[in-house]
């Protein structure tokens, strides 16, 4: 006897059952678990016939349907033991008993219920049954009561004959699949398994109407089962009565049904082995589905007219999902194009049971090798914080509770995980802002700034620069970029996309609030990102993908197929002033409502005139801050990005100066930011702009004067008493500020790099350097210094090492310690090329503080640039009055050019333009280089202060002299006009007047 579970029926009377690797005697306590799906044994019941259902063209004899499902519902799947009584060679099959639970015999139970008859003697002595007798007494019995085939109701026999499709009867070309579809797309239908092609199609029986149809499991595909050669292909054979029981008969034999053609056919010539893990995906599917009840949702229908469907087989009182278990099974794999028929959830599941089963190594993906990815998850880092800026529909600032109000440090830039929003260009590089920029980044802003956050980091990505403006740079430049969900902790009152956002998530992935990106992209003004594999993604991602579902399905912001709206801004910040000036008429009306789009310096902004669709420069009238990088400067700008960054305001404008820039003052709920500026400490009332025409003059005075009452920040140092009034021009002379310098470099056009006599920053940072272990040269990979990285380099000319920035580095990344940098040293200002060998990395301790090294230049002058005539001869003569550690200077400031915008390498950032004066000298280096004819005196303008005219005529008479004596520039006469803004190349200027003299 052998032991083993029943497994299909292959018709009516012919078993098949999974035959197990080691042999179990009936007295065994159960079955052993098999490495893979066992082989098959197929064996037919002893002295029995049965009604035979329909073939090619026919029709089914009387109780033959009714016969197969008895059998059917009574063994598959149960446990059996069966006995082999007999074999008829000629045909090779093996006839035996069956038993259901130890000592049910089938066979008994099939004849008892009248469902099949029995025939009494085979060809071969002993070709029968041992039960036979039994089996002929069942038989007149279930006669007598009219059971099963041997009904005596009139019509049972007609009546039990089903009415076939085509496709049931072997002419599968009738069926229309689409007709099909479109009938019953998403209800479930009921079905029976014929057969298991391979684990994600199987061959199916539609109940009622018996139409027989293939199925492919949407949103999957098992490994393939191969071919077999057309050598081996079955068949098609055909029983009689008699045959069943191993009689041969020569007669010409019928046609297979539909589904036994199927199982039965191939249709390749050459044989094909199944791929790995293919008879293990078709042996899942077959013990849970074949010749079983499941209900079939039909997807869709690809265009050879295959059926695509979900297949649902009976799990105890559930159903489980086909598609869902073979992929959390590894054995099969998520497919996109029949996965998009299916709805989004489930579209989800399949793919998250891939991942798992992946990240497992789980039987067919064992020798996965994940992508390369370029993204990191984030721990443990969350924080609460305002929102301070909105960059984009996906990118926020947000300043960080925890560290203190104010301070610049406190802000931090989380990019929203798993969304794209269209891009907001940038009119430096004339990009202007994709389709509904413009809106994703306004509907964030009017919700977010302000409002209290949790943030939650969830990863980070390294993004090389490799398009857009960095274009041009080093193609190994790149920045890593955090992500984060971010939940808005008091819901505003919205719309159905805000309500379903906030909508309470399923336990163990609660969420703190409203989550920001689904709102973004339930509006239609972003999308999901499909990650790869393996690539760190939103703690949220299947409610962002149900969220741009809804997106989609209304038709919102990129999704509709209207188009999108068209704002023409003028930006009059890109204009030139005279631009400026004509708008001027009509900003000039009174107050008017404004955005604060940037936030420039703590006095100066860019704004958004919304009525007049223009952005303007504007500064507060009378209201100075500290410069960049000058104290206090930081502290002051993150004052206004908390205060007003993105806010409505109210401006009310009264003039533009000479650059552009509107002046005027500012309200935000009511509240003069230029007051709040002053009673912080962070400006000074400048009323030489004259406080008659500033509204609330009076208040910003009393705001000054609260600030140096209590020494704050730019007043720490005031003395009550020691300034007067603004607004005398023989004081502003005394206001302007005074540096003790050391000259340390010197560039052509008059510019030249200081370091502050006395600065407790030098020695500090010298001391930092000498305590450093310097260590052997890195090895190559482990260190990798890019453009704009600060590091520590040796500097040439006396092997010191000193900190320094990288302004060039090689294409490609570094490949040999010969490898050429460009750096420029950030406590000196001088710039030169090192090997790869000379560089170490920088301690963030020692990198902290900014460079030592100031860019000034010559005030009041122009001076000759290197490729001009006399600009080396210019550069000479300045190095020779300034260098040397033992040369002191104080240096007069008197007005700073910010235009060099952030260091980047030699000859960029803030410019102090200054009047330079030797120690124990009553000559200053301006009035030398005039005097010397190496530099000349810049346009008088039609307007100055009393203060600047006398400076000028005093420097005017330096530069007569030198006209007079022909010196330097001036050894030809006068080389051009007072109008000309630059200086012009002066070989152009001698060729010109050694023309004219020939003539």
């Amino acid at each position: 006897m052998e032991h083993c579970c029943f497994e299909r029926l292959q018709w009516w009377l012919c078993f098949s059952f999974p035959q197990l690797i080691q042999i179990l005697a009936v007295d065994d306590g159960g079955i052993s678990s098999w490495p893979g799906p066992p082989p098959e044994k197929t064996v037919t019941l002893a002295s029995l016939i049965a009604p035979r259902l329909a073939r090619r063209g026919g029709i089914d004899e009387p109780f033959a349907w009714d016969s197969r499902e008895y059998l059917r519902k009574l063994c598959i799947g149960k446990e059996v033991t069966f006995r082999v009584e007999y074999t008829v060679p000629s045909i090779g099959r093996e006839f035996g008993s069956v038993y259901l639970g130890g000592d049910k015999n089938v066979a008994m139970l099939v004849v008892s219920e009248g469902w099949a008859k029995v025939r009494e003697q085979g060809q071969q002595k002993g070709e029968a049954s041992p039960f036979l007798a039994e089996l002929l007494r069942l038989e007149e019995q279930a006669k007598e009561q009219g059971l099963g085939r041997w009904s005596k109701v009139p019509g049972a026999a007609e009546a039990s004959i089903r009415n076939l499709p085509p496709s049931a009867i072997g002419d599968p070309s009738n069926l229309d699949a689409m007709g099909l579809l479109a009938a019953n797309k998403g209800r479930p239908m009921q079905g029976v398994v014929e057969q298991v092609r391979d684990g994600s199609t199987v061959r199916v029986y539609l109940l009622p109407d018996f139409q027989f149809v293939q199925v492919f499991v949407a949103g999957i595909q098992s490994p393939s089962m191969g071919r077999r050669a057309a050598a081996d292909t079955v068949v098609e054979t055909d029983f009689t009565s008699d045959e069943q029981n191993g009689d041969v008969s020569a007669e010409p034999r019928a046609a297979l049904t539909s589904a036994q053609r199927l199982a039965a056919s191939s249709t390749a010539s050459a044989e094909v082995s199944p791929d790995p893990f293919g008879p293990d995906a078709k042996y899942f599917t077959e013990v849970r589905c074949l010749n079983r009840e499941v209900r079939i949702v039909l997807e869709g229908v690809d265009k050879f007219s295959n059926l695509i469907g979900s297949v649902y087989y009976p799990d105890g009182d559930t159903a489980k999902d086909l598609a869902l278990e073979l992929v959390e099974n590894g054995l099969a794999k998520y497919v996109e194009w029949s996965a998009n028929m299916m709805e989004d959830d489930a579209k989800r599941r399949l793919k998250s049971a891939e991942l798992e089963a992946k990240k497992a190594r789980l039987r067919m993906w064992t020798n996965y090798v994940p992508p390369a990815t370029n993204s990191k998850a984030i721990r443990d880092q969350n924080f609460t914080g305002k929102v301070v800026e909105v960059v984009s529909g996906d990118c926020i600032v947000v300043a960080d509770d925890s560290i203190p109000y104010g301070s610049p440090l406190a802000e931090r830039r989380v990019n929203l995980s798993s969304i794209r929003c269209p891009k907001m260009g940038n009119p430096r590089r004339d990009e202007k802002p994709a389709a509904y920029a413009r809106e994703a980044r306004d509907f964030l802003r009017s919700r977010l700034v302000g409002k209290q956050v949790t943030v939650q980091m969830e990863y980070s990505r390294k993004v090389t620069m490799a398009d857009g403006a960095a274009a041009a740079a080093a193609p190994g430049d790149s920045r890593v970029m955090d992500f984060g969900s971010v939940f808005l902790m008091s819901p505003i009152k919205g719309d159905g996309d805000e309500v379903a956002a906030a909508v309470p998530p399923t336990a163990g992935n609660q969420q703190p609030g409203l989550n920001v990106a689904e709102l973004v992209v339930g509006r239609g003004f972003g999308t999901v990102i499909r990650h790869r594999d393996f690539e760190e993604r939103s703690n949220y991602y299947d409610a962002l993908l149900a969220a741009e579902s809804r997106a989609i399905s209304g038709k919102k912001g990129i999704h509709s197929a209207k188009d999108p709206p068209v704002m023409h801004i003028q930006d009059l910040t890109m204009a030139n002033a005279k631009k400026a000036r004509d708008f001027l008429p009509f900003l000039n009306r009174g107050r008017i409502p404004a955005v604060v789009e940037y936030v420039l310096s703590g006095h100066r902004f860019k704004l958004l005139i919304p009525k007049e669709t223009c952005s303007i420069a504007f500064s507060f009238s009378g209201v100075r801050c500290p410069g960049r990088e000058e104290p206090y400067s930081d502290e002051a700008i993150a004052l206004m990005r908390r205060k007003i960054m993105q806010r409505d305001v109210v401006v009310e404008i009264e003039t533009v100066d000479r650059t552009g820039t509107f002046l005027g003052s500012l309200w935000e709920s009511k509240t003069n930011i230029a007051v709040t500026l002053l009673e912080a400490g962070l400006a000074k009332l400048q009323t030489s702009f004259g406080s008659d025409r500033i509204p609330d003059a009076h208040l910003l005075e009393l705001a000054e004067q609260s600030a140096k009452r209590q020494k704050l920040k730019i007043w720490e140092n005031y003395v009550e008493g020691e300034e007067v009034s603004n607004g005398q021009a023989a004081v502003e002379s005394k206001q302007k500020e005074l540096l003790q310098v050391v000259v340390t470099e010197v560039l052509g056009g008059g510019k030249f790099y200081v370091q502050t006599v006395g600065d407790q920053r030098v020695s500090a940072i010298q001391k930092q350097l000498a305590s450093l272990n310097i260590q052997e040269a890195p090895v190559i990979g482990a260190f990798n210094p890019k453009k704009g990285d600060l590091v520590l380099a040796q500097f040439s000319m006396d092997n010191s090492w000193n900190r320094a920035m990288i302004v060039n580095a090689p294409r490609g990344g570094v490949q040999s310690p010969n490898d050429k940098f460009e750096v420029f040293y950030i406590d000196y200002g001088n710039q030169e090329v090192v090997p790869y060998s000379q560089l170490r990395p920088l301690d963030p301790s020692v990198a902290a503080s900014p460079g030592l090294a100031q860019l000034c230049s010559l005030a009041f002058l122009k001076v000759p640039n290197l490729d001009d005539e006399f600009g080396t001869e210019a550069a000479q003569f300045l190095s020779e009055q300034t260098l040397g550690s033992s040369l002191h200077f104080t240096a007069m400031i008197e007005e700073r050019d910010l235009s060099g915008g952030k260091v980047k390498g030699q000859g960029t950032g803030t410019v102090l333009i200054v009047t330079l004066v030797a120690d124990k000298s009553d000559l200053s280096i301006n009035a030398a280089m005039l005097q010397e004819g190496l530099a000349r005196l810049e346009k008088r303008k039609r307007w100055e202060s009393k203060d600047r005219k006398s400076v000028l005529d005093n420097l005017e008479s330096f530069q007569k002299e030198a006209k007079t004596g022909r010196r330097g520039i001036w050894q030809y006469g006068d080389v051009g006009s007072d109008d000309e803004e630059d200086l012009p190349p002066l070989s152009a200027a001698v060729a010109k007047k050694t023309g004219a003299a020939k003539r």
